[in-house]
């Protein structure tokens, strides 16, 4: 599995956060392969530019095959990823708030969901989708997504001091006290947390345990020497016990189990994923 993490562009850094392509082969003879993805603190784009994946969540067990181009909202819910044969992709993770500024559309509509990003942005997408089942190159395909998204600029609402206040609770991995970050939103608690549920999809107290959360997960996909009472102190958990709740919530299952089904897959989904 091959990953590349881009900087966008300086006229779309104040609401895409990365740009990343992904390339994944699967050994000969291994035509699916099936790994867990629990919730990131990102809403995302993911264009899919040849065989998109397949989705299932946890409790359902079964598989639904995605659109080529899916818009993720806000993530509370872990879900399972089924890799057929060959990805490839690109991946659109935007800064708090940014995908509510460019829908307008109170991302609490979109929590724990996937949609099929043609409901949203109509032939516009249809045409990108088109041009990416044909580019020769995967980098060619971040530079149709980079002009779709330069198209978006101009739409977007406006910034507000919220979306900073964000921004900064995520360079924290989500350890900021909730007042502090009020504060900085220049916003009562109340109002901060009502901006919050338009912004992002959920209250900041949920948000800051998942900002945590995936810290952990990620150390534990791209460090897997670590032990648990190691990654608990890295993210910032108080105790260990606290980062096992948050996995039996998010994951769904506690650490040593996720730690097992990453054994069963040669896919690591998340270790590349920045803020």
């Amino acid at each position: 599995m091959e990953v590349k993490v881009y900087t966008p562009r300086a006229a779309l850094q104040e609401y895409v956060l990365n740009i990343s392509t992904v390339n994944v082969l699967l050994p000969e003879g291994i035509n699916d392969v099936v790994t867990p993805y629990p919730p990131t603190p990102f809403q995302s784009l993911m264009f899919y530019c040849n065989h998109p994946v397949s989705m299932g969540k946890v409790v359902e067990g079964d598989f639904q095959k995605q659109p080529l181009t899916v818009l993720i909202g806000p993530q509370f819910s872990r879900v399972n990823i089924k890799v057929h044969r060959q990805l490839t992709a690109i991946r659109v993770d935007f800064l708090p708030g940014g995908m509510y500024r460019m829908l307008g559309i109170p991302m609490h509509e979109l929590f724990d969901a996937g949609f099929d990003a043609l409901d949203f942005f109509g032939s516009e997408m249809r045409s990108i989708n088109e041009q990416l089942q044909n580019t020769p190159n995967i980098e060619e395909g971040k530079n149709i997504v980079e002009k779709f998204l330069l198209n978006q600029v101009t739409k977007l609402k406006g910034v507000l001091p919220v979306d900073a206040a964000l921004r900064l609770l995520m360079t924290h991995n989500g350890n900021m006290p909730i007042e502090k970050t009020a504060s900085v939103s220049c916003l009562s608690i109340k109002q901060f947390e009502r901006k919050c549920k338009e912004r992002i999809g959920m209250n900041p107290k949920l948000f800051a345990r998942i900002l945590k959360f995936s810290k952990a997960y990620r150390l534990h996909e791209s460090c897997p020497e670590l032990n648990w009472t190691q990654i608990a102190y890295e993210a910032g958990y108080y105790d260990q016990m606290h980062m096992i709740r948050d996995f039996k919530t998010f994951a769904g299952v506690n650490p040593s189990v996720i730690e097992q089904q990453l054994l069963s897959t040669p896919l690591r989904m998340q270790k590349d994923l920045r803020y």
